[in-house]
C-alpha cells in the first residue's frame, strides 16, 4: 500500500498540482496584501474615509451595548454582525486575481498565436516539395535555392 501511495504521489501531475497550489497560495497572500494595503485605502479615502473592513451591520447586540467603533470591538462584545466590508474586500480580491489570471492567459495565448503564425517550411520552387525554411538546397530534387 505504501509503494502504491509513493507511486501516486511521485507522478508528474501530482507534483505539478502541488507546486501550483503552493504558488497559488503565495499569490493569494500577495493579492490580499495588494487589496488591503494598496487598493482599499485610496478607495476608502475617495468614498469618505470609509474603511471597508470595518463596514458591518449589527444583527444582535452583544453583552456590551453598541454602537461599536470597529468590527473587532463588536466581535469582542459578542455581537452578531453582518460583515459587509469583509465581503466587499473579498469580492475586490477575487476580481483582482481573476483579472491577473486573464492577463496571464491572454499573454500566453498571444505568444502561442505568434509561434503558430511563423512558418517553418517553404515549397521548393522546382519540385514543390515542402522543405525547411532555412534550407539552401532541396532534399528531394537537390536544386540550389536562392537565399532569403
Amino acid at each position: 500500500m505504501f509503494k502504491e501511495f509513493k507511486e501516486f504521489a511521485m507522478r508528474g501531475n501530482v507534483l505539478d498540482m502541488a507546486v501550483g497550489i503552493i504558488i497559488g497560495a503565495a499569490f493569494g497572500t500577495i493579492v490580499t496584501s495588494l487589496v488591503n494595503d494598496v487598493i482599499m485605502p485610496p478607495i476608502g479615502l475617495l468614498v469618505g474615509n470609509v474603511d471597508f473592513s470595518n463596514l458591518f451591520a449589527v444583527l444582535k447586540e452583544g453583552k456590551t451595548a453598541g454602537p461599536y467603533a470597529s468590527l473587532a470591538s463588536a466581535k469582542a462584545a459578542g455581537a452578531v454582525t453582518l460583515n459587509i466590508g469583509l465581503f466587499i474586500n473579498t469580492v475586490i480580491n477575487f476580481l483582482i486575481v481573476a483579472f491577473a489570471i486573464f492577463l496571464l492567459i491572454r499573454s500566453i495565448n498571444r505568444l502561442k498565436r505568434q509561434e503558430e503564425a511563423a512558418p517553418t517550411t517553404k515549397d521548393c520552387p522546382y519540385c514543390l516539395t515542402s522543405i525547411p525554411i532555412k534550407a539552401t538546397r532541396c532534399a528531394h530534387c537537390t536544386s540550389e535555392l536562392k537565399a532569403g
